[in-house]
């Protein structure tokens, strides 16, 4: 397997990574840089980590000169996950809190907790606003423990930006992915199934509307919608499709939610190096011209109306007995 690290790293340019994805030997893992400027973002990270850490450090590498741009693959740890020395040497270590979360291996509830404490710091939202945004996070981190089936766990990384007081987060697993996971539904492609993982409601659990009280189906819709209404990009990538949402420019109108994602305007991508796993990763804006929790529940509202709308769908359907 050969992964590219470009200067290219914001996540709306998530299409062009995993576009130069080479998986075609699955027994190792290279990683090449660009030689003048290294740009991630932590998406590259989780993804990366994560296929390290199948096929082992011992057989993961960084076979490219590293630019000094790219200390930053070195503080947010990922030179831990291959078997290449890192050539920054020693040098002080600003404490993270606040700042960023560098990759850490989630596998269990405590280690869940742990990462959801450590990620309050780098929200700087109020305690209401922050306690939503933890739900969310968490509520995907579980998903992974509990319905990946992978031993591995979740894989997460997380930036703050002051400058434009947006965080950049990212979470991957190489668990069975969205098809297999959602095969109640019947999806066709790998596309279809990303379809059905971002459409309100659906739970890979059960064929019931809105999902049970354990799984409603609602956090990837809402991670998404948060990216959408803070005009922020979105990405998720499983099997051999992408899905990135593109962000809405600030003199653009406010956006509007819509329960289809495919109806957003995004970038699809199908035909890619197939990863058996999912990778979701997000920018959020913290300080939105919306109020944040009116935004909250604006979402809330589509969420609703998008179940209430394929019940009644459902309903009027013919019944042949």
């Amino acid at each position: 397997m050969r992964i590219y690290f470009s200067n290219q790293g914001n996540l709306r340019y998530f299409g062009h990574f995993v576009q130069r994805l080479d998986f075609d030997d699955p027994e190792k893992l290279e990683i090449i840089t660009d030689e003048r400027w290294v740009n991630v973002h932590p998406a590259h990270l989780v993804l990366t980590a994560a296929l390290a850490n199948e096929v082992g450090k011992e057989n993961s590498e960084i076979i490219s000169n590293v630019p000094e741009s790219a200390r930053y693959l070195d503080r947010m740890g990922l030179y831990n996950f291959v078997k290449t020395p890192s050539p920054f040497g020693s040098y002080e270590h600003k404490d993270p809190s606040g700042r960023f979360i560098p990759i850490t291996i989630i596998k269990n509830s405590s280690n869940q907790s742990h990462f959801i404490t450590e990620m309050v710091p780098l929200l700087h939202l109020g305690e209401n606003d922050t306690s939503t945004i933890k739900y969310i996070i968490g509520e995907l981190v579980r998903n992974v423990i509990e319905h990946a089936y992978t031993d591995s766990g979740a894989i997460v990384a997380a930036q703050y930006f002051k400058n434009t007081n947006r965080i950049s987060l990212a979470i991957c697993d190489t668990g069975i992915g969205l098809w297999k996971g959602l095969k109640i539904w019947h999806p066709r492609t790998d596309e279809d199934a990303i379809q059905l993982a971002l459409t309100p409601g659906i739970s890979g659990t059960t064929k019931k509307e809105g999902g049970t009280s354990d799984n409603a189906g609602a956090g990837l819709f809402f991670i998404k919608s948060i990216a959408k209404t803070t005009r922020n990009n979105f990405a998720i990538y499983s099997g051999n499709a992408a899905y990135v949402l593109k962000k809405t420019r600030p003199d653009q109108k406010k956006p509007k939610l819509k329960a289809d994602p495919f109806e957003d305007s995004c970038v699809r991508k199908t035909g890619l190096a197939r990863f058996d796993g999912t990778l979701v990763a997000v920018d959020i804006s913290l300080d939105t011209t919306v109020e944040f929790k009116q935004m909250l529940d604006m979402i809330g509202n589509v969420y609703e109306a998008a179940i209430h709308e394929r019940k009644e769908r459902k309903y009027r359907e013919p019944n042949f007995i």
